[in-house]
């Protein structure tokens, strides 16, 4: 064989092992990183976390997540806002990046692209200022969800104000948050994500001297009511979804506070 026809093939073997060597470190990479995703951090408080309904739990260093494969989102996403966290540095918005720890693979974000939808943060990143690392963390997108430009920026946002003026006077919420994925929802983009025709928020606080928990549930539109006129207890919302949100906490306890829509204890 001349050196013609050699050089064309030593070309192609090199660059053939130069792939399946970079795709075996990717691989590798993803496997470190979903074994890290399956180890409950120091910092997330695994008493309060939900129950899946999917077996696949996710933690993060600044919030938890049970991803649903179906829906190409989570089913919730759990954390603890201290007071100690609440900040207004402001970092610059980095790209979102699929969550290479959802061992099903989380959705692209492009399939968000001309979708006419927001890519909605479940967990805020205004909730994770106290750090670049934990900021940046909020836009993997297994934390983002459809959502109407005018929702998310509207009552949504309202909505997250309201948990961090709570975390401030009550010293730290605990806060469960996501779309209810249950009934005919629309899709977007090559992955079908599922765009939740509502969203919810529960928290729980035990840090102000009395247990108490409040639940939203919102249609996914913008509304001009005020936040109150969306509390339900945290069973309707259980019922919505099949999502236990406190399994922890004592029955009795739970019970009581779960079946209560109450919000005289918490402050608007």
């Amino acid at each position: 064989m001349n050196k013609r026809k050699i050089y064309p093939i030593l070309v192609l073997i090199l660059v053939v092992a130069v792939y399946g060597y970079e795709h075996f470190l990717k691989t590798e990479e993803a496997t470190i990183i979903i074994s890290e995703g399956k180890k409950t951090k120091e910092n997330t408080n695994e008493f309060f976390l939900p129950t899946s309904t999917t077996g696949q739990i996710v933690h993060h260093k600044g919030y938890s997540l049970s991803y649903s494969e179906p829906h190409e989102q989570a089913e919730w996403v759990a954390y603890e806002l201290k007071k100690s966290q609440l900040s207004n540095t402001n970092f610059d918005r980095p790209y979102f990046e699929i969550d290479k720890a959802v061992k099903t693979g989380a959705a692209d974000w492009k399939n968000y692209k001309n979708s006419g939808f927001d890519r909605g943060h479940l967990c805020p990143a205004g909730d994770r200022r106290y750090s670049k690392e934990a900021h940046d963390e909020t836009f993997l997108t297994s934390n983002i969800s459809p959502q109407e430009h005018n929702f998310n920026a509207g009552i949504w946002n309202n909505l997250e104000q309201k948990v961090r003026y709570w975390a401030s006077k009550y010293d730290g919420v605990f806060v469960v948050t996501g779309g209810v994925l249950k009934g005919n929802m629309e899709t977007i983009g090559y992955e079908r994500v599922a765009v939740p025709n509502q969203f919810y928020k529960v928290l729980i606080d035990t840090n102000s001297g009395k247990t108490k928990m409040i639940a939203f549930l919102m249609p996914h539109e913008n509304s001009n009511k005020p936040l109150y006129e969306f509390v339900v207890s945290v069973d309707t919302i259980e019922t919505l979804t099949g999502i236990d949100f406190f399994p922890e906490l004592d029955d009795a306890l739970e019970n009581k506070l779960e079946a209560s829509n109450s919000y005289k204890d918490w402050s608007f």
